[in-house]
């Protein structure tokens, strides 16, 4: 049997039937009565895969989870399982000459999504370099200037860059991750077992595992949320930039690209010939980040020399 097929009902099934039945059942979930409740639940532990829920077991979910986060922080969530919209493929593209490394878009984005204050969480990683010159690998992302951008420095955003072959859905043995319709890769982290398998196969460092329990203050939760994007995690999982789709499958733009102020993100329907997105990557110079490993991300640099005075120096 593959990992894929042995998945947490199959394991049940099998445990139960060979056990004689309910009460062989009710001893393997008894353990379940030591676990905080708000990191396991009878209600979690027996839910389907996401792909296999009907309309009601994820009415049941969201209700299990908006209780959740009632009792942690004390607001009633809107929360709500958004799903992809036909006939939309979703690109970001970045003009790298016109960023000026603010960080704006990181902590848009940690706020958006209620991300871990402490310790800290934030799925964009802002790299500095020298101006000219594209090197990661010896790039500097906790730079600490008065203003920015630096003198002779240039900046690159990285996150996740949503594959259209992505690694880490291909190592999870679980399927917590994989692949949307519209191009966004996501987490299903009631499923994530926490192995970081997909931590180790991404190349991009675009995801996050929570360590400890993540701390966000209670008039800081963002109560607009969807079940795969920015409900709040738990200790032992995997978490990512999902593309704010609680906001892009609902017409809206990501976080980040709304504050930054400088316009070098762009986003839309890669699909749409008239979107601004599909204009860019048809007409602009284009550099894909470690092209060679084969991932085909969605997620694009360009450079474009018409913008002006954006770089002007700005306060952090």
């Amino acid at each position: 049997m593959s990992a894929s097929e042995m998945n947490r009902r199959s394991f049940l099934r099998g445990g139960v039937g060979a056990a004689g039945g309910l009460a062989a059942f009710a001893a393997a979930v008894s353990p379940l009565k030591d676990y905080d409740p708000s990191e396991l639940s009878i209600g979690k532990f027996l839910q389907k895969h996401y792909k296999e829920m009907t309309k009601e077991e994820m009415e049941a979910a969201l209700k299990r989870i908006a209780d959740d986060v009632e009792r942690r922080f004390e607001v009633r969530p809107h929360l709500r399982d958004v799903k992809p919209m036909d006939g939309v493929e979703f690109a970001y593209a970045l003009d790298i000459g016109r960023c000026i490394g603010c960080r704006k878009c990181v902590h848009a984005c940690v706020v958006e999504n209620n991300q871990s204050r402490s310790p800290e969480i934030q799925y964009i990683r802002v790299l500095e370099m020298p101006k000219g010159a594209i090197d990661v690998e010896k790039s500097n992302h906790y730079y600490d200037h008065e203003k920015v951008p630096a003198p002779d420095k240039s900046y690159m955003p990285v996150q996740c860059h949503q594959c259209a072959n992505p690694p880490c859905c291909k190592v999870c043995p679980v399927e917590a991750t994989w692949k949307e319709p519209d191009g966004i890769v996501v987490i299903d982290y009631d499923w994530c077992i926490g192995c970081r398998y997909c931590e180790a196969a991404c190349p991009y460092w675009a995801r996050r595992f929570n360590f400890a329990e993540p701390g966000i203050p209670k008039d800081e939760i963002n109560p607009d949320m969807a079940y795969l994007s920015n409900r709040p995690r738990h200790k032992g999982v995997m978490e990512k930039c999902h593309f704010c789709l609680h906001r892009t499958r609902e017409g809206r733009m990501p976080a980040c690209l709304e504050v930054c102020p400088v316009g070098a993100r762009k986003f839309g329907n890669v699909l749409d010939p008239d979107s601004e997105v599909h204009h860019i990557l048809k007409t602009k110079r284009i550099f894909i980040l470690k092209k060679d490993v084969g991932t085909l991300p969605r997620f694009f640099y360009y450079f474009d020399d018409g913008y002006g005075d954006s770089r002007k120096g700005t306060g952090r």
